[in-house]
C-alpha cells in the first residue's frame, strides 16, 4: 500500500475511544497513554506508537466544562426543588462535586481525544497502520 492509501483509511474508532477513555494507547490498548496527569507519552511503551503527534489543545477541557456544566445544571435544580438545602450547605457541596468530576473527566477525555486523532490518522498519525 502506499501512504496515500494509508491516508484514506480509517483505524477501528471503538476500540480507540474505548482505550482513549481507560488512558491507554489507542493501538495496543496496554501502555500508559500518559506519563503525568494530562502529559502525553511520547510513544507507547508497550508497542512503540508514536503519541507526540496529537493535538489536543482546549478540546478537552470545552468537552469537561459541557459534560459538568450540563450534570451540575440537573444536579441543582433537584437539590433545590427536592430538598431545599441551606445556600452555604448547597455552594460548598456542589462546588466540590464539579471540582471532583472535572479532575475525574479531563484525563480521560483527553484521552478520547487523542484516540479519535489517532483513529482519523490526523495531525501526523499517518504513517503505517
Amino acid at each position: 500500500m502506499t501512504d496515500s492509501a494509508f491516508q484514506d483509511t480509517d483505524r477501528p474508532m471503538k476500540p480507540a475511544i474505548w482505550n482513549g477513555l481507560r488512558r491507554r494507547c489507542p493501538k495496543c490498548g496496554e501502555g500508559a497513554m500518559f506519563t503525568g496527569y494530562l502529559k502525553v507519552a511520547d510513544a507507547c511503551a508497550h508497542c512503540g506508537q508514536d503519541l507526540h503527534h496529537h493535538r489536543a489543545d482546549d478540546g478537552p477541557a470545552y468537552l469537561t466544562i459541557l459534560l459538568v456544566g450540563h450534570i451540575m445544571g440537573f444536579v441543582i435544580h433537584l437539590m433545590w426543588s427536592q430538598f431545599r438545602p441551606e445556600p452555604w450547605v448547597m455552594a460548598t457541596s456542589l462546588t466540590l462535586i464539579a471540582v471532583v468530576m472535572s479532575l475525574v473527566l479531563l484525563p480521560r477525555l483527553k484521552g478520547m481525544v487523542v484516540a479519535i486523532q489517532w483513529a482519523k490518522r490526523m495531525h501526523g498519525f499517518g504513517g503505517t497502520p
